[in-house]
């Protein structure tokens, strides 16, 4: 197994260009920030990205967690690739994440500098501590069930062809982990409350909100719903339109994963 190391500091680009450096050198696996990744895929693994705390994050990263190494360890050993790039922040820490997975040492190490241009570097780097944006190398979901309540976008990649024609490289995530905000957050239950009533009201067929439940469960949220409605209105259909429109808009507004929503219609109006 060929080990290779991307190295850079932490915010330069790195998870931005390893999927293409992957791709270029034919490397089948990229350990990056916990995770094990193969073509977009996450195989196994704990996102440092999740973590609380700055502290937290570069334990998570380099596995200092014993199950957590072995779970990595074992995924590899397991399906015994040919190569795999592992991202560091220096030598040092490429080095300690190796012997934590029981690899070998590195046999070829990128850094940042070699594939990027100091101006692409410091444009990373002003976005990462203006903005505290992280990339994964893999789709937005592929994380969204992990990744609830954490700011969480798509970045599709494009790039020139050979025959100067614009194409997708493939599609990664930003996030912004809690660690980067100035302190913890949370999203009040009023805050769900109305962005679901700004939905629901913008139906003519819903005359008003008579009932309202939210609860925080593994991974999201539930929410119970009770509604009074107009009279002449086919009432499954109205309610799969309204649970589809409020799922959309408190996910897209919130990045909270709504588990399950259940609506009643409690009376009608005429």
């Amino acid at each position: 197994m060929k080990i290779y190391a991307l190295v850079g500091e932490s915010g330069t680009g790195k998870s931005h260009r390893a999927a293409r450096i992957a791709r270029e050198k034919n490397i089948e696996y990229i350990v990056d920030d916990g995770l094990l990744i193969k073509g977009g895929t996450i195989v196994c693994g704990k996102s440092a990205k999740k973590e609380k705390t700055r502290i937290a994050s570069v334990k998570t990263a380099v596995f200092v967690n014993d199950d957590h190494a072995f779970e990595v360890s074992h995924a590899l050993k397991s399906s015994n690739p040919s190569s795999v790039l592992i991202l560091g922040t220096s030598d040092g820490m490429v080095k300690k994440i190796a012997e934590r997975l029981g690899l070998h040492g590195i046999d070829e190490t990128i850094y940042i500098s070699d594939i990027a241009t100091p101006e692409e570097i410091q444009l990373a780097l002003n976005t990462r501590r203006s903005q505290g944006k992280h990339v994964i190398p893999v789709p937005t979901m592929e994380l969204k069930k992990d990744f609830s309540g954490i700011y969480l976008d798509p970045l599709n990649v494009l790039k020139k062809n050979k025959s100067g024609y614009v194409e997708s490289a493939g599609e990664k995530s930003v996030v912004r982990p809690t660690f980067s905000y100035l302190g913890n957050f949370t999203i009040s239950e009023y805050a769900i409350y109305q962005i679901m009533e700004h939905s629901v009201m913008a139906s003519p067929a819903v005359a008003r909100i008579s009932r309202f439940r939210v609860s925080n469960v593994v991974g999201g949220i539930t929410m119970e719903v009770d509604l009074v409605l107009k009279y002449g209105y086919p009432i499954p259909e109205l309610m799969n339109r309204l649970r589809a429109n409020i799922t959309r808009e408190i996910e897209w507004l919130t990045s909270l994963n709504v588990k399950r929503l259940t609506l009643a219609a409690k009376s009608i109006v005429v």
